[in-house]
């Protein structure tokens, strides 16, 4: 099942992927959001074990479970929909954490298609910032970016690299490229 107007953002943390799609929201463009923070967000309230620092595979699960239900929820249509993370971000996740990669996953990475072009955000020191979710380092941030580049085109996506310039820029080099 493809989603034409599906439109991936990946990358590491803190490239600048939230602040983009927010500005895109902003201008009424239909967005889905970035699952990990919000179930970060939600685990530590309810002292919850899916968290990336606590049980990574319960994580990654979880996160799995928003993608397809985020995935299924879009309609197919004309109108762009941008996703903050797609499913083979969870290949690249895995890897990077050196976890089992499931068939199913494998199988939903390459039957679930977004988009043939996805927007990878390239690691940007100089606007990274950790915080009470993003707990990486720099230097996981551009290991992230790279298991990201190897996931998206083991799945068979073309990546279009934002560049690095202020959020109105990448706005319209991604709009120009739908």
């Amino acid at each position: 099942m493809t989603k034409q107007n599906g439109y991936v953002f990946t990358g590491g943390p803190g490239a600048g992927k939230t602040s983009v799609i927010t500005a895109l929201q902003q201008s009424g463009y239909p967005v889905v959001p970035e699952s990990g923070r919000q179930i970060i967000q939600e685990q530590m309230a309810g002292g919850g074990q899916a968290l990336p620092w606590v049980d990574k595979v319960l994580f990654r699960d979880r996160m799995l479970s928003t993608a397809l239900q985020d995935f299924e929820s879009v309609t197919a249509g004309d109108r762009p929909v941008f996703f903050d993370r797609g499913i083979p971000d969870l290949v690249g996740y895995s890897r990077l954490e050196q976890l089992p990669v499931p068939a199913a996953l494998l199988q939903y990475a390459v039957q679930l298609r977004y988009n043939q072009r996805v927007f990878i955000f390239p690691p940007w020191e100089e606007i990274y910032q950790g915080d009470t979710e993003r707990r990486q380092d720099y230097a996981t941030a551009v290991a992230t970016y790279e298991a990201m580049t190897a996931a998206y085109t083991a799945s068979g996506y073309e990546l279009l690299v934002v560049p690095k310039t202020n959020i109105a820029g990448r706005v319209t080099f991604i709009l120009e490229r739908l």
